[in-house]
């Protein structure tokens, strides 16, 4: 595993602050609220962050960066992503992709060795920095591309990642890899291509092990850094479980099953006195494929609920009747449990 690619928090807790938010997801925040979650999560210890063109259209990187650049840049991780380039327009949409109020920019794709570079570089500039301890080829899954998946892939592979390997060389870059919704892309790539790291959001939760089986040991078998995000899938997870609260998977109403299935992970935690947005977060952490998990936090109170969840007591047999229950698989890694 690429042991720098991250750092864990002061007190080697392992979370780190995904900028989604940042950007104005689905609600707007203010500059000052927006530079003060991200210095008090810094006070607080946090030394890695991960942000993206796509979150605001630039807004979660420029706010990032506006606290980060003054930090001792060794001190820190820092990564973004590429694979949507941004375009000045005067009659760009308020709201865009889920993201309000955003930066007065339209979004393309661009896999090309040339839109690789200017995505680079242009995050660079957005947050006043020379290097990116990471960057992630984003969302190149069938969800974004449909038919036009097969062919993206082959850019990502023929252009992409060589061009990252290239910025590698130049010093811009320091880690490549992907950064996807979807752990089966993932395996697609690594048939033919190495990485240097990975981050999974939502498919390997408390509520969705899909990656369980096929990609997490290759992960660990290739020595790839994993960063898991979404690990609450959306907000299904985050709070307590209860029929006449508005829930949500994948960014989505959550469809009955899944509401169903949370349900039923809800009523062990009440059994056991166990919260389950700390239940959800030590089942991201338990895996040793796992390095970090990034919170989206929009406060400075979930960040600080996220640290306590951490750290919460969690007996063993609230893990066993998981299992016992069929609500994770018998071979999925817990706290006490290692396969």
């Amino acid at each position: 595993m690429n042991n720098n690619t991250f750092l864990p928090c002061a007190d080697g807790t392992r979370l780190g602050l995904g900028g989604a938010p940042l950007g104005n997801l689905f609600q707007a925040m203010s500059e000052e609220a927006a530079h003060r979650l991200v210095l008090a999560a810094w006070d607080d210890g946090c030394r890695s962050f991960d942000t993206a063109p796509h979150y605001g259209h630039g807004l979660s990187e420029r706010r990032m960066g506006h606290v980060l650049h003054a930090q001792a840049r060794p001190s820190y991780r820092l990564s973004s992503k590429v694979g949507r380039l941004l375009s000045p327009s005067a009659s760009a949409p308020r709201s865009q992709h889920g993201y309000v109020e955003t930066l007065p920019f339209v979004q393309h794709w661009d896999f090309s060795r040339g839109g690789i570079r200017r995505s680079v570089e242009d995050s660079l500039h957005r947050l006043g920095l020379t290097r990116l301890d990471a960057v992630y080829v984003h969302d190149i899954d069938e969800a974004n591309h449909g038919a036009a998946t097969p062919e993206v892939l082959r850019q990502v592979l023929e252009e992409t990642l060589p061009e990252l390997a290239q910025l590698k060389s130049e010093g811009l870059v320091t880690h490549a890899g992907l950064g996807v919704n979807d752990h089966r892309v993932v395996l697609d790539v690594l048939k033919n291509a190495d990485l240097d790291a990975l981050m999974l959001a939502g498919r390997y939760t408390l509520l969705d092990t899909s990656a369980l089986d096929l990609l997490m040991p290759q992960l660990i078998k290739k020595k790839i850094a994993l960063a898991l995000g979404g690990v609450f899938n959306s907000g299904i997870l985050a709070s307590r479980i209860s029929a006449d609260r508005p829930m949500t998977f994948n960014y989505e109403p959550a469809t009955q099953p899944w509401i169903e299935k949370a349900m039923r992970i809800q009523t062990i935690c009440d059994a056991h006195g166990v919260l389950l947005r700390s239940a959800a977060l030590q089942f991201a952490l338990a895996h040793p494929a796992t390095h970090i998990v990034m919170l989206g936090a929009r406060n400075e109170t979930e960040w600080q609920d996220a640290r306590a969840s951490a750290k919460e007591a969690i007996p063993e047999d609230f893990w066993t009747q998981l299992q016992r229950e069929a609500c994770i698989p018998e071979n999925a890694p817990t706290p006490f449990y290692i396969p």
